[in-house]
């Protein structure tokens, strides 16, 4: 959809003001601790862009809230695995050698959207340690949730959604599904015998760039829609139109439990299956 389009499928054009109030009138309090995936073309045009929508979303949580966004560099990986697109065998080395180190300051994300790309930029933004799956926070908690994201289960038990979950906080997805919805992947790691692949990545240590490689469970989100359909049929959740955007806002844990059960589940009958 180009610009011109964006603007003819809107009555009022979406702002600041009227985003902060669509996200309260959907249930966003401040002093909430929230983590959003979106799209910002899902909402139509908006003025000022991502800037309009961030400004928005710190408003209506607040100082006393927290704001946390995926940062994911997922291109600070081991060649050998990438897919869109990739690239000659002969490469893999070269890249191995001169990736340049994750730097939270530096390195760009990847996939992530331009409201997550604005966000991880704005003034009081913190960013934690991850070279692949880092989190951009901001707000009251942000050090507490960035801190000692581990190279190993970077999404598990000590990772920013594991604090998020500890601090009973939300999910908000503005214009995209359960695909994007990264907490999922934190409930994967409860899963019993999970397939562990190996990882490489560019990174500081002691001072020194090295290319570190690593054991990662095998993440895969093809099934996130299927579980995030059931969990909205058994459980209530906020639901509103902002803009164009089909917006969905719910409780983190209460996911993550309903998650949990559902991949075990679902695990063990491939299982047998098999």
């Amino acid at each position: 959809m180009n610009e011109k389009e964006a603007i003819q499928q809107l009555e009022n054009p979406n702002t600041t003001a009227s985003l902060v109030g669509d996200f309260r009138n959907m249930g966003i309090e401040k002093g909430m601790v929230l983590i959003v995936h979106s799209s910002l073309s899902s909402l139509g045009w908006v003025c000022g862009g991502a800037v309009a929508v961030v400004s928005a979303l710190m408003e209506a949580v607040g100082k006393e809230g927290t704001l946390i966004m995926p940062a994911q560099s997922a291109d600070n990986s081991d060649p050998a695995e990438w897919e869109n697109p990739p690239v000659p065998e002969s490469w893999w080395q070269i890249i191995r050698d001169e990736m340049p180190a994750y730097d939270p300051d530096v390195t760009p994300s990847r996939g992530m959207g331009k409201i997550a790309d604005v966000f991880r930029d704005f003034p009081g933004v913190s960013r934690s340690s991850h070279p692949v799956y880092s989190f951009a926070a901001w707000g009251k908690h942000s050090g507490y949730i960035l801190s000692e994201q581990p190279l190993e289960e970077g999404f598990g038990s000590d990772s920013p959604l594991a604090k998020i979950y500890e601090l009973k906080g939300s999910v908000l997805l503005i214009g995209v599904t359960h695909e994007s919805n990264t907490s999922l992947h934190f409930a994967e790691h409860t899963i019993s015998n999970r397939q562990k692949v190996k990882k490489g990545t560019a990174m500081m240590e002691v001072g020194n760039r090295i290319w570190k490689n690593y054991e990662e469970i095998l993440y895969d989100s093809d099934s996130f829609d299927e579980l995030g359909k059931e969990f909205e049929e058994k459980y209530t959740i906020k639901t509103s139109v902002i803009g164009k955007a089909d917006c969905r806002l719910m409780e983190q844990r209460e996911l993550v439990d309903f998650a949990r059960r559902w991949l075990q589940e679902r695990n063990e009958k491939k299982g047998m299956e098999e």
